[in-house]
């Protein structure tokens, strides 16, 4: 008798010949993709469904319309966010003191470094995750406000100081990556300033100022100007703290 070749298909496996069910994850990741590449408004459901190579309709039971996707992958890139009073393992040697001060020049960077590698995503981050009541916001917007309550109120600041302080820190934020994106140069292969930067266009009786400062806004660092932001941010708040 030939011995019996079926195989028992594990439990949860899909039919010979069917694709496994869409993940949530599979699916966030793959808007993101999208938008990363294209801009938010290349995310359709339809292009996301060939990118998956599903039905679109199957798109569905993880996101009810395209509100609710771009609210998912708002989630997902601020999931790479961790708010922590602790500093990372390889900062420990640099760095013992984990006070609320360190937590938030790190909280700064990473959000920093996360703004940067997703730049399409941006509007997003700031439309989606800071309008609205808040009981109406995806979660995972709501987590880092939630964390940085955290370290503030460790800090010593009252509740109510500590809501001031966090809508502060976050909207200074938001504000320095919208300003660090818009640091584009038209013509990077010019040498003189003024030309590389398009300023020779404005008319110099009107924008003197804006001129005379072409040297300076051609040599932006986004990391040293969110730095010295933080300075005047964190002495603000110090200033609170003790009073």
């Amino acid at each position: 008798m030939p011995a019996d070749t079926t195989q028992t298909r594990p439990p949860g496996a899909p039919p010979p010949g069917r694709p496994a069910a869409l993940t949530r994850e599979q699916v966030l990741v793959a808007a993101m993709e999208i938008i990363d590449h294209d801009g938010v408004e290349a995310l359709t459901m339809r292009r996301l469904g060939q990118a998956l190579d599903r039905n679109p309709m199957g798109i569905y039971r993880h996101a009810a319309d395209k509100d609710a996707l771009l609210d998912g992958v708002v989630e997902h890139i601020l999931s790479e966010l961790v708010v922590s009073r602790e500093p990372a393992p390889e900062q420990e040697s640099r760095q013992q003191d984990g006070d609320w001060e360190a937590a938030l020049r790190r909280t700064a960077h990473a959000f920093r470094r996360i703004a940067l590698t997703h730049p399409n995503a941006v509007p997003l981050l700031v439309t989606r995750s800071v309008t609205g009541p808040l009981a109406l916001r995806p979660l995972g917007t709501l987590r880092p406000l939630e964390e940085l309550l955290e370290v503030f109120i460790g800090a010593g600041f009252d509740p109510h100081g500590a809501l001031h302080a966090t809508r502060l820190f976050t909207g200074f934020l938001y504000g320095h990556i919208q300003d660090e994106l818009q640091q584009q140069v038209p013509d990077p292969d010019e040498t003189d300033d003024l030309l590389r930067l398009g300023l020779h266009r404005l008319p110099i009786t009107q924008f003197p100022r804006l001129r005379s400062l072409a040297t300076v806004l051609a040599t932006y660092d986004g990391a040293a100007e969110l730095d010295e932001g933080l300075d005047i941010v964190i002495a603000g708040l110090r200033s609170q703290l003790l009073s």
